[in-house]
């Protein structure tokens, strides 16, 4: 693989362990608030980090990181995922694999092959306003529902988040969201945040006031749930 971010040690990106990040290029989505928007439209443009650059620093940095991040863009779509990754189960980190959902086939066999320890799957919306905040108007929610639908199955351990966008989001959304991964172990709600970066540069966040009615609205559905950002 080629990555095309490294962030060398994070206490943000994996929760519970002091991590590395690394980001892939190319998504099947196009938010208008992602704020990765280079790995997205123009991946050429961003660093390169081979395979074996990346194993190097893991091997030098084992007993001092506890775990390896890895996001996008969206990882799922690259093919040397799962090689990749067993390389680094053998180096013995526990990997945290972000994704957008669209590829619950291929989720289901990393983590039953013991390559995946955590999932972060973006919730982008309610379903009946999904396709617009992902920006493909032609979405098929299908391997979406199916990759929350496994989840929730508990396989694996893992956290549901979504990014709060003003022009997208409102209390009524959060909470139909929120039902629909009714009993979900985590849900976060993440203040939007513009890095200067992205598809669409009009996008703008939720005002705290709201983000707190819909840390109300989503309450009643999941385990936990909270905002990150605020």
């Amino acid at each position: 693989m080629i990555f095309h971010g490294f962030q060398k040690m994070t206490l943000l990106d994996y929760p519970g362990k002091v991590a590395c990040t690394l980001f892939t290029a190319g998504c099947n989505f196009r938010c208008p608030f992602c704020h990765n928007s280079t790995l997205v439209l123009t991946p050429g443009d961003a660093e390169k980090y081979p395979e074996d650059e990346i194993l190097s620093y893991l091997k030098k940095r084992k007993g001092l990181l506890e775990g390896v991040a890895v996001t996008g863009g969206e990882p799922t779509l690259d093919p040397g995922l799962p090689d990749f990754l067993r390389r680094v189960k053998d180096l013995g980190f526990p990997v945290k694999l972000d994704t957008n959902g669209t590829a619950p086939a291929l989720l289901a066999s990393l983590v039953s092959e013991g390559l995946v320890d955590y999932v972060a799957m973006d919730i982008k919306n309610c379903k009946a306003k999904y396709a617009a905040t992902a920006g493909v108007p032609t979405l098929d929610m299908s391997p979406i529902l199916e990759s929350v639908s496994y989840l929730l199955s508990g396989a694996v351990d893992y956290e549901f988040r979504t990014t709060l966008v003003r022009k997208f989001h409102t209390v009524s959304d959060i909470a139909s969201a929120a039902e629909w991964i009714s009993g979900a172990r985590r849900y976060f709600l993440q203040n939007f945040v513009d890095s200067g970066l992205l598809i669409d540069p009009s996008m703008t966040g939720v005002p705290k006031s709201e983000t707190l009615l819909m840390l109300d609205a989503a309450r009643p559905f999941v385990r936990e749930v909270s905002v990150r950002g605020l």
